[in-house]
């Protein structure tokens, strides 16, 4: 079975409703089939390791039970139009004008080829998931007191760019499956990921193993030769001394780095480390933000118009979060394509 249909009937055991219990013959069954999926996606040749499956059930079995706890989270969708910016706190918070709203699903390629696929035709929304970049700063603004205006006021302005849609379906299940396979791929990403870098961790000791080891016949060269009549052999014995003790250090990092790569048993402990501690790599928050009309942070005692929500982010990794949201795209507020040509073309 293809490696994309591994991960599509995972994700739709995962995310797709329909809870197991834990001991039941289903739930065995995805275990075993997400083993296989990620097997097959990291290194396949964990395959010839006898009792592969029984060493990562239960890392597996950690991350379906984290899996579908996001799962359960239920993300009220999102209307996407120029005329919500107006009327829901969420896309004004999001977007800076009411152009941007379907500025953003026009530049959209996922978006523009679901609308254009011919089976999507009669199809007038889609949902998708959008994410952004979340910015805060601390500025000196002005606040009105009363009927005086206080300047230089400590303020956090927030605001969101860099926005992205992805996983464009007809329905919202759909697109929650999309959702969900995605995430399941992102932890065999990690796994991969880690022993991608000791490969390269290995390679690089081997090279300045060699390196070192030519500097030390250069210096043997050194102190045997011509040049021990202008520089103290003792010095040259020093520096052919810290090159041993380097050379040493390399030789065991290197004999480490290939004795965690090389085998088999060695990368169903990635595997392992990662499975075992998903929401290491992948997490949900939900953090209320109040704010006013102009991005400004504010409590509850501002008195002016707020956008107040619940503002869910994603983290995929130590340098990696984005806000999210589950959205509703109507195809009628997809702009033509001639009009992003000449809104492009004004900033030229």
């Amino acid at each position: 079975m293809a490696l994309s249909s591994l991960f599509d009937r995972v994700a739709a055991a995962v995310f797709g409703g329909g809870q197991q219990p834990v001991d039941s013959e289903a739930d065995r069954q995805l275990i075993a089939e997400t083993i296989e999926s990620v097997v097959e996606a990291v290194e396949p040749r964990v395959r010839f390791r006898a009792g592969y499956q029984g060493k990562l059930e239960g890392c597996v079995r950690n991350s379906i039970a984290y899996l579908r706890s996001i799962a359960r989270e239920g993300l009220e969708p999102v209307l996407l139009t120029r005329a919500a910016w107006s009327d829901d706190p969420r896309v004004n918070a999001f977007f800076a004008t009411a152009d941007d709203v379907p500025a953003c699903l026009g530049r959209s390629r996922e978006l523009r080829a679901f609308f254009e696929n011919p089976a999507n035709r009669d199809v007038q929304e889609a949902f998708a998931l959008l994410g952004m970049k979340k910015d805060e700063r601390n500025v000196l603004g002005m606040e009105l007191h009363g009927d005086a205006v206080k300047q230089d006021v400590a303020q956090v302005t927030v605001s969101f760019s860099g926005h992205r849609l992805v996983a464009p379906s007809a329905t919202l299940p759909a697109t929650r499956l999309d959702v969900g396979r995605r995430v399941i791929q992102r932890l065999a990403q990690v796994a991969l990921s880690r022993i991608i870098a000791l490969d390269m961790k290995a390679t690089e000791l081997q090279e300045h193993k060699a390196y070192l080891g030519a500097r030390m016949r250069l210096l043997n060269l050194a102190r045997d030769g011509m040049e021990g009549l202008v520089k103290d052999p003792a010095t040259i014995d020093e520096q052919m001394k810290a090159v041993e003790r380097e050379l040493k250090e390399t030789v065991e990092g290197y004999i480490e780095a290939k004795a965690s790569l090389a085998t088999l048993d060695g990368y169903i402990k990635h595997i392992d480390e990662v499975f075992s501690h998903p929401e290491q790599h992948v997490s949900l928050t939900h953090t209320p933000l109040r704010m006013s009309r102009m991005g400004v942070k504010v409590d509850q005692a501002f008195m002016g118009a707020v956008n107040e929500l619940a503002l869910t982010e994603l983290s995929i990794g130590e340098n990696f979060t984005a806000a999210i949201a589950i959205v509703r795209c109507p195809r009628s507020e997809l702009p033509p394509k001639e009009d992003l040509v000449a809104n492009a073309e004004r900033y030229l």
